[in-house]
């Protein structure tokens, strides 16, 4: 793929220069020891709060360390999905709006390396703030409730990593055909529709991408069926790869669109 390395290059520093390597992470972090943290101290918050009935009394529910991690999995879920797409669904089609495209596009790169470099940088910050997520929930826990299993912690790790993935593909292919807008309110639906419909009706099936999140907790439970959990995974992998290739392909077919 032509000019690959420089539109890496690229990609990398303005990701830096907006300083997504910094503040994604920390909402991740902030969202991953929030729940075990309010958890512990929920007792205290209430009674600092205070205008509490006189003998009033909360029976907490006594956790395990995987209920917290599934907790801080369900605040990536909204919070952290929501700040992701809304970070990466402009990458393309503002780019191709703003003009900015067409000094690419008179260069001789092909539209894979585009459409890769763009990828692999939206992937590496998911990764860092997911890693940066997982291990403030982990720290937390840790400290106040218990230990994890490091084997099955890591496979829930890149179990949720892989469906981070497959989130960026389809965001990155709604930015490539369509405008800002339209691009945004796709993702939108295709990601968080997928996950109602999934909740409410998922249990007529067990294979889905919108599965990985709850098969991660389920590993750590040690309560997964392997033969769902893998057909999932697989299943993901391979509709990400086509959601990236129908991305590339749609960039290149919507190159006249751009703002000269």
């Amino acid at each position: 793929m032509r000019g690959f390395t420089v539109l890496l290059q690229k990609e990398f520093r303005e990701a830096w220069r907006s300083w997504k390597f910094l503040w994604i992470p920390l909402v991740f972090a902030l969202l991953g020891m929030s729940d075990p943290l309010t958890n512990y101290y929920m007792m205290d918050i209430l009674n600092a709060v205070g205008n509490l009935p006189e003998g009033f009394e909360m029976l907490m529910p006594e956790l395990m360390p995987v209920d917290l991690l599934q907790a801080s999995i369900g605040q990536f879920q909204t919070i952290g999905l929501l700040v992701l797409i809304a970070s990466f669904v402009g990458a393309i089609s503002k780019e191709r709006a703003s003009g900015m495209a067409t000094l690419l596009y008179v260069r001789p790169i092909s539209f894979g390396a585009y459409f890769m470099s763009k990828f692999i940088v939206m992937s590496t910050v998911s990764l860092i703030s997911i890693l940066a997520g997982f291990a403030a929930s982990v720290y937390y826990t840790v400290v106040l409730y218990g230990t994890f299993e490091i084997g099955t912690l890591i496979a829930s790790f890149f179990t949720y990593f892989s469906w981070l993935l497959f989130v960026i593909a389809v965001t990155l292919m709604m930015s490539a055909a369509f405008t800002t807008v339209v691009a945004t309110a796709c993702a939108f639906a295709v990601i968080f529709i997928g996950q109602i419909v999934d909740a409410l009706i998922g249990a007529f099936w067990t294979i889905s991408p919108w599965k990985l999140p709850v098969y991660g907790v389920q590993l750590m439970r040690g309560t997964m069926d392997m033969s769902d959990y893998w057909w999932s995974l697989s299943i993901t992998l391979v509709i990400t790869i086509i959601c990236m290739s129908i991305g590339a392909l749609t960039m290149k077919k919507n190159a006249p669109m751009t703002k000269i």
